[in-house]
C-alpha cells in the first residue's frame, strides 16, 4: 500500500482529494491536515510514503514548508497547485527544491473531466511513491562553473535535442546549466502544461549561460539558443542545414502528450541527420524512447538518463530496453558528455 498525507487548508480539497486516491486498491490516505503545522505532527505518526501539498496555506506557505521538509526529511511530495500563469513561478520553485511533480487544485468539473483528473492524480502519486528524491541544499555561487564553461569549444553545427517528463524540468536546468553560451542550438520538449511553459523557459533563461526562448512558430533555431516547446503543442524542427526553424502544430497527441518527445526527435532525424545528439532524462511513461532509437538507428549519438540520478526511469528506462542509447549517464555527467561529443574537431 502506498500510504498518503494529504496537506491542505480546504476541508473540500481534502476530502475530494481523499475520494479519488480512495479509489484505488493500492492506495491509502493515512491523514489530512490543514496547514503545515499540523502536518509536521501527521508525517511524524503516520510516516507517509507520499504527501499531496497546497501550494498556498495559513501560517506557513506550501513551498516554505517543502523546503524545511525537504532539508530535514526528504520524502516524495506531489504539489497541489493552481495552473495559472500566476501560478507557475511558485510552483517551479517547488520542483527544483524537491517536489516529485505538480497537479492542479480540483474544481467543480464535468464528469468526464472529473474522471480524466482522477487518473492523473493517481498516477503521479504512484510514480512519486517510487521516485527519488534528494535533500535539499541552498544553491551554491555559480561563479566557478561559469569560468570552467568558457573553456568550452563547440562545433555549431551539430544539434542538441532533450526530451524529459516527470522530475524534467530540474533536470533539465541541470544539463543545460553545464553547457557554454558558444553551445550548439538546443532543441527541448518538457511535458508541462500550456500555463507554466512560459515561465518555465524564463526561469532557464535567468539561470543558464545560454539564450532560453519558449519556441514560437518560424522562429529561427541558431547557436547559443535553446527553444523550450510551448505546453499543448508540439515542437518539431523545420528547414534544412543552418537555416531551420520551429514548427508548432497543435495535432492530435503522440503518447498521451502534447508536446511529446517522440515528434520532436522524430522531426530531428529528418531535418538533421547524423549531425544531432538526443537525450532522454527522467519521465513517466515511454514518450522519446521509439524516437531516440530512431536517432541512434539513422547514426546520432544518443544518450540517456541513469535509473539512479532518475525521479523516474520510465522515459529513459524504455529507451535503454529498447537499446536506443549509445551512452547512459548519471544526470552529472550528461552536460560533459555533450561537450566532449559536440566539441570542435
Amino acid at each position: 500500500m502506498i500510504r498518503v498525507l494529504i496537506v491542505d487548508d480546504q476541508v473540500l480539497v481534502r476530502r475530494l482529494l481523499t475520494a479519488i486516491l480512495d479509489q484505488d486498491p493500492e492506495i491509502e490516505v493515512v491523514g489530512q491536515a490543514a496547514d503545515p503545522h499540523e502536518a509536521r505532527t501527521q508525517i511524524k505518526r503516520h510516516n507517509p510514503d507520499v504527501v499531496t501539498l497546497d501550494v498556498e496555506m495559513p501560517k506557513m506557505d506550501g513551498v516554505t514548508f517543502l523546503k524545511n521538509l525537504m532539508r530535514l526529511r526528504p520524502m516524495p511530495v506531489v504539489m497541489i497547485s493552481t495552473l495559472t500563469q500566476k501560478g507557475a513561478p511558485t510552483t517551479l520553485e517547488a520542483m527544483e527544491i524537491g517536489a516529485v511533480d505538480y497537479v492542479a487544485k480540483p474544481s467543480n468539473t464535468y464528469p468526464g473531466e472529473m474522471a480524466a483528473y482522477s487518473e492523473e492524480i493517481i498516477s503521479k502519486v504512484k510514480a512519486a511513491a517510487s521516485a527519488r528524491v534528494r535533500k535539499y541544499v541552498e544553491p551554491a555561487d555559480a561563479q566557478a562553473t561559469g569560468d570552467k564553461l568558457s573553456r568550452q569549444r563547440w562545433d555549431t553545427h551539430r544539434l542538441i535535442a532533450i526530451g524529459a517528463s516527470t522530475g524534467g524540468t530540474e533536470a533539465i536546468r541541470e544539463v543545460l546549466q553545464g553547457i557554454s553560451a558558444d553551445c550548439p542550438p538546443i532543441v527541448i520538449t518538457q511535458h508541462i502544461p500550456a500555463e507554466f511553459s512560459g515561465s518555465f523557459a524564463e526561469r532557464l533563461n535567468r539561470q543558464c549561460p545560454m539564450n532560453v526562448h519558449h519556441a514560437e512558430h518560424g522562429m529561427p533555431i541558431r547557436p547559443g539558443n535553446a527553444y523550450i516547446a510551448p505546453g499543448g503543442q508540439h515542437l518539431e524542427v523545420a528547414g534544412a542545414g543552418q537555416a531551420l526553424t520551429c514548427k508548432l502544430n497543435q495535432e492530435a497527441p503522440v503518447n498521451r502528450h502534447r508536446p511529446s518527445v517522440d515528434v520532436l526527435f522524430d522531426s530531428v532525424c529528418s531535418r538533421v541527420g547524423k549531425r544531432a545528439i538526443g537525450v532522454i532524462l527522467t519521465g513517466m511513461g515511454n514518450d522519446g524512447a521509439r524516437g531516440l532509437l530512431k536517432l541512434r538507428e539513422n547514426g546520432s549519438k544518443t544518450i540517456a538518463q541513469d535509473r539512479e540520478s532518475c525521479v523516474v526511469w520510465g522515459m529513459p528506462g524504455a529507451a535503454v530496453s529498447l537499446e536506443a542509447a549509445d551512452q547512459v549517464l548519471a544526470l552529472s555527467d550528461i552536460a560533459s558528455a555533450l561537450a566532449k561529443e559536440a566539441q570542435l574537431k
